[in-house]
């Protein structure tokens, strides 16, 4: 059975695993930033904007997290990336910080983008384990 702490480091490999999926540079944080309020998986191209706290439980106290996260976060946008055992990736955010990053962006194309979370959604999905019956 793998500890709290392994299962944590596991979930920010995966997390990372996901943003470099996507073309972006992605690492673990803290090892390389060292400090208690560094970000759980750096990303070059958003970590001046987004702060990533990342949760790989199976039961997560969401208000909890998004307070550590906006703790930690200073001037950026705190985010949780979270995840149970066998399912998808979700983020949560403020939906005030939601709502700015949406109207900033409305111009902007996004079809791409939708067709290659979908692809990557679709790959994830069919290469999921299935549960031991």
């Amino acid at each position: 059975m793998m500890n709290s702490r392994e299962k944590g480091k596991r979930g920010e490999r995966l997390w990372r695993d996901v943003l470099r999926a996507f073309g972006f540079t992605a690492r673990r944080g803290q090892q390389f930033s060292g400090g208690d309020d560094s970000p759980d998986v750096i990303c070059d191209e958003l970590n001046d904007e987004y702060h990533f706290e990342v949760k790989f439980v199976e039961k997560l106290n969401i208000h909890d997290a998004m307070n550590q996260a906006a703790h930690d976060a200073g001037s950026k946008i705190p985010l949780v990336a979270h995840k149970r055992t066998r399912t998808d990736w979700l983020v949560t955010m403020k939906a005030s910080d939601f709502l700015k990053h949406v109207d900033r962006h409305l111009t902007e194309p996004t079809i791409g983008t939708l067709t290659t979370i979908r692809k990557h959604d679709r790959e994830t999905n069919t290469t999921k384990q299935q549960p031991e019956g």
